[in-house]
């Protein structure tokens, strides 16, 4: 097929997504579906998420940070946080404050 006979081909210029695709232009898009865990308040998704944290842990698949795992994740964040200079600068005018 050329881009005269598909019209989900890349580079149509409607936007479209490919066929079958959940993100086409019927489907509702801003919150506007009660369904699936994305659409549930934040206190019922922490505890949906806590059972299964539990449920893991119990049947000894969760994964357990070792501590050298634990430390470059830990570095990781650091560097990814010192990168924003106006978030340090805040967090700096914060800390002489008391």
């Amino acid at each position: 097929m050329n881009e005269d006979t598909n019209p989900n081909q890349p580079g149509d210029g409607n936007g479209s997504a490919s066929a079958g695709s959940p993100s086409s232009a019927s489907t509702p898009r801003s919150g506007t579906s009660r369904r699936g865990f994305a659409s549930m308040d934040r206190e019922k998704q922490r505890e949906i998420a806590s059972k299964g944290g539990k449920a893991a842990h119990a049947k000894g698949t969760a994964h357990e940070f070792t501590p050298e795992e634990a430390r470059e994740a830990g570095r990781k964040g650091g560097l990814a946080v010192s990168q924003n200079r106006e978030h340090m600068a805040a967090i700096g005018r914060e800390g002489g404050k008391k």
